[in-house]
């Protein structure tokens, strides 16, 4: 049967059960290596001639399960999995760069992208430029003759400020600049950077896309070319591949991605409303606010709004931290997208490697808060921030 529409393809896509013996769920091969037939299949194998595998560092079929799928949902040819989302992010911009090379970043990304900019930069002299992205000319002046890589994330975080994903792709194509966009916040249900022109998407899988809290993993998915020239390089050679196992997890939790992502976004529209009212918060960052100064360019790149609020607390850093510590059914957690409600500060978490000037450039006030609105019902969410707020 060929289907089309995601929330099927969620399901189904990249696997037939009566290829496995008619299990409903697919196998996991938790196995390192594989046999061969005989020493020629071997060296067939090796070559390159002949397909099949190997050893599960390189390919493993419950993981190419995985792959096949992720690149289904973002509407690419191939996809990769690794060890985390740190390790996609490590193995696309390796791939993709040279000692000399720029790479040109939206204004803010994830902390740990910060530092592995810092590192390559100091290291392999890589080096690296924030920009707004607000518009086509800026966006030209800041390319340099050695920008080889435009990398963004939108929503960013933790500000959620948008970045016009189309608009920065059909600039890079002047250029012939590939187009690097992390996904992780919107998932492939609320926004495919592929379609709006970009190269290569990446996840941070251990988000939304398992959705359950229980794995660490990262996906990414481009063109057929790029992504098996970085399969038999970076990801190969550095090896921070992805476990059967982790990846049987993802598989499941993929298959409720849209049904979660509807709940997700919903709480969150109602929980943001609610926020922006109270007397004890300063402002809120949510997309699907109508105040949000890129709402129209949310309507238009995204299918919903998605499941993360920042907002800031009137007060400082002690009320802040207070706050977080009244809460009684919220978790203070980092992460984001499972089903429990998470908050946590980014100035002292998520973006601690980055130096306070640099936060403070980015938005990152000590006072900003992120929360990752859950499943449970928004009216017992909305109860405990209301508690913990009343004390502010």
């Amino acid at each position: 049967m060929d289907t089309k529409r995601f929330e099927t393809e969620v399901i189904h896509k990249g696997y037939n059960a009566l290829q496995h013996n008619g299990s409903l769920s697919p196998p996991i091969f938790q196995t390192s290596t594989f046999v061969f037939d005989t020493a020629e299949t071997g060296a067939s194998r090796f070559a390159g001639e002949q397909e099949g595998y190997i050893y599960s560092r390189l390919s493993n079929p419950t993981v190419a399960m995985l792959e096949e799928r992720i690149a289904s949902m973002e509407k690419g040819e191939k996809g990769l999995a690794f060890g985390s989302g740190m390790a996609a992010v490590s193995a696309i911009l390796l791939g993709l760069t040279k000692t000399g090379d720029h790479i040109l970043c939206s204004e803010g990304v994830y902390g740990c992208t910060f530092g592995l900019l810092q590192l390559m930069e100091e290291k392999y002299h890589i080096t690296h430029d924030f920009h707004s992205m607000n518009d086509e000319d800026s966006l030209r002046s800041a390319i340099t003759d050695h920008t080889t890589v435009i990398y963004i994330e939108s929503p960013i975080n933790p500000t959620m400020k948008l970045v016009d994903i189309e608009m920065v792709a059909r600039v890079a194509k002047e250029y012939s600049i590939p187009v690097v966009v992390d996904n992780t916040f919107s998932s492939p249900y609320l926004q495919r950077p592929l379609e709006l022109g970009c190269d290569v998407v990446i996840h941070s899988a251990t988000k939304y896309l398992c959705g359950h809290g229980d794995v660490i993993g990262g996906l990414a998915v481009g063109s057929n070319e790029l992504m098996s020239h970085l399969a038999m390089t970076t990801q190969k050679d550095i090896g921070g591949i992805m476990s059967p196992f982790d990846a049987w997890l993802l598989l499941r939790g993929i298959k409720t991605l849209p049904v979660r992502m509807d709940r997700h976004c919903e709480n969150a529209k109602k929980l943001a409303e609610l926020l922006k009212e109270h007397p004890a918060v300063e402002k809120i960052l949510f997309p699907g606010d109508l105040e949000f100064p890129q709402y129209e360019l949310a309507n238009k790149q995204m299918k919903n709004a998605g499941g993360l609020i920042s907002f800031q607390i009137k007060g400082d850093k002690a009320a802040a931290q207070s706050f977080m510590n009244s809460l009684q059914m919220i978790k203070i957690a980092v992460s984001l997208g499972d089903a429990e409600t998470l908050i946590q500060h980014p100035a002292t978490m998520t973006h601690a490697v980055v130096p306070e000037e640099n936060r403070k450039q980015m938005g990152i006030t000590d006072q900003l808060l992120r929360l990752s609105v859950g499943l449970e019902a928004w009216e017992d969410i909305w109860s405990d921030l209301e508690q913990a707020l009343n004390r502010i």
